[in-house]
């Protein structure tokens, strides 16, 4: 399939999933799966959406597939299992998925030593952050004292950031300093990994995005653009733009 979609011009980006339990009419499986807002952001932007399951992130599996794309998205999801910052897990902190979590760090890893164009979307902010050796707070709550950044229920929380002058995320969004993004997290970032920089917090300080140093298109945010994708594309334009550059210059 790569090498047929290869001989077009359109960009081709990956696309990460979950992998658990799900139920599809009669069936209740361990499956891969994505909301359709996902891929839907990609698409709409007129590259062509690949779907990556997790799954044993041998290093041929990981070339060949990276070899293939032009562009990389990293999804939303559980926590990142602690012991890989260090850390014992806390009461509220997700049962991890090992084998996403070896998966994304392997991709992210992949990608960086390519500058493949590369945009993680809150857990996959913090995948590249524990990456790069950073920390996490295992629970928010504890740290800012409320539970805003996510409700639970599905309900998101409509935020407003402010954007670092200079970051290639302000250029991504065209320079507008102030965003307003859709939240629903309970961990965020502690300690930033070494070659990242934060690009943008909430009123609280909390960091909501950070730039990789040095990528040629290299964003992660805490938050979830993909939900409102549909009045504000510009993080997945910038996204598909990066990587048809990267396609053209292959």
């Amino acid at each position: 399939m790569f090498a047929v979609l290869s001989a077009s011009k359109t960009p081709i980006i990956a696309v990460t999933t979950y992998r658990q339990p799900a139920a599809s009419g009669v069936w209740n499986v361990e499956a891969a799966f994505l909301p359709a807002v996902y891929f839907s952001s990609v698409t709409d932007t007129g590259a062509v959406a690949v779907l990556l399951p997790p799954q044993p992130a041998t290093p041929g599996a990981v070339d060949r597939v990276l070899d293939g794309v032009d562009g990389l998205l990293i999804a939303g999801g559980r926590d990142v299992n602690p012991s890989r910052y260090g850390q014992e897990p806390g009461e509220h902190t997700d049962t991890p998925d090992l084998l996403r979590d070896d998966w994304e760090t392997a991709l992210i890893t992949g990608a960086l030593e390519r500058d493949l164009p590369l945009l993680a979307i809150c857990r996959g902010m913090q995948v590249l952050n524990v990456l790069k050796g950073g920390t996490l707070h295992q629970h928010l709550p504890d740290v800012v004292g409320h539970n805003n950044y996510q409700l639970g229920g599905g309900q998101f929380t409509e935020m407003e950031f402010d954007v670092v002058p200079g970051s290639a995320l302000l250029t991504a969004l065209g320079g507008a300093a102030q965003l307003t993004g859709n939240v629903y997290h309970h961990q965020a970032l502690d300690r930033v990994g070494d070659g990242l920089t934060v690009s943008a917090r909430s009123a609280e300080g909390v960091v909501e995005a950070v730039d990789i140093d040095g990528a040629s298109f290299g964003v992660a945010v805490q938050w979830h653009p993909e939900v409102t994708a549909t009045r504000d594309a510009r993080l997945f334009e910038a996204l598909t733009a990066a990587a048809t550059t990267y396609r053209r210059n292959a």
